[in-house]
Parts: C-alpha cells; structure tokens; sequence
C-alpha cells in the first residue's frame, strides 16, 4: 500500500557570477551577481525539485535534467519545476507543502520572501500558508559568506492524490 503521505529533501548550491539577472524561486532579484549554471540555476528551485523528486522515489535533478542535454542549456528552472510537477502527479502524488532555508549573506533577501514565497505556491497550486521561506546568512563564513555562492535547503510533503 501507497503511504498516504511522503516527504522529501533537497540541496543545492550555485556560484555567483558577476551580471546579472539573480533569479530565486522564479522571481529576479536585484543583484549584480548571477548563479552560475547550465539552466537559468535557481538554487531554491532546484533544491525544491529534488525534494519533490526524492518524496516521489524518483531520480535526482541531474537524472531527470542532464546538464550534459542540450535541451536545458538556458532553460527557465520554472519550466523544470512544471514538469517536475506532472512527473510527481502521474506517480500518484501532490505537493502539500514547502519549506525552505537560503543561505546568503548577500544580497539581503527579506524583502522578497514575500514574493518568492507567493510565487512557489503559484507554481505548485499551494495556498501561501503552505510555503515557508527564511533567509539565513552565514555570518561571514565560507562560499556563502564571501559572496561566492547561495545554497538552498528545501523539505516537502506529498500527500495521495484524491
């Protein structure tokens, strides 16, 4: 028997690059630094990708996504999120909720939450109440801390489809 309820965890970690644009969550922040990576490399939604992936028992990011296909060269993480989204639907299952930890100490991302938060839940057909996001810093130390990089940190729930 199916569990009634599944929960995943994902990690990832991108380079920040000098230009821009900065795009967490599928919202452009304003920053002189971009991730660096073979997709538009939204941190938050790749590590969210991969818990909702690991939730469903299914291959990682890079299994379902090779950085190696010319196909995501460039591509929009939202669109990975959206297929990641039918992948989970057809293996029975539904995103029930989001939570997620930034680490940066730059740049500031209080003022987004709000909206990162808002546009998660649009892009998973959750409500906001559904969506945690906090933003932590480093205090200084290591990638994170010397402007180098952003790791997020995502857990989400599936829950049975009805």
């Amino acid at each position: 028997m199916a569990a009634i309820v599944r929960i995943g965890q994902g990690y990832d970690l991108h380079r920040l690059e000098v230009g821009g644009p900065l795009i967490l969550c599928g919202v452009s922040i304003d920053f002189d630094r971009h991730l660096a990576g073979h997709s538009d490399a939204d941190v938050v939604l790749h590590a969210v990708i991969d818990a909702l992936l690991g939730a469903a028992g299914l291959e990682d990011i890079g299994s379902q996504f090779p950085d190696t296909d010319p196909a995501y060269k460039g591509i929009a993480s939202t669109e990975l999120l959206s297929r990641t989204r039918e992948k989970i639907e057809k293996s029975g299952y539904l995103p029930a909720n989001v939570d997620l930890t930034i680490i940066t100490d730059q740049p500031k991302l209080g003022p987004y939450k709000p909206l990162m938060r808002k546009r998660l839940a649009e892009l998973l057909n959750l409500e906001a109440e559904a969506v945690g996001v906090k933003a932590k810093t480093n205090e200084g130390l290591g990638e994170t801390g010397t402007g180098k990089a952003i790791i997020c940190q995502a857990v989400v729930s599936l829950k049975k489809k009805a």
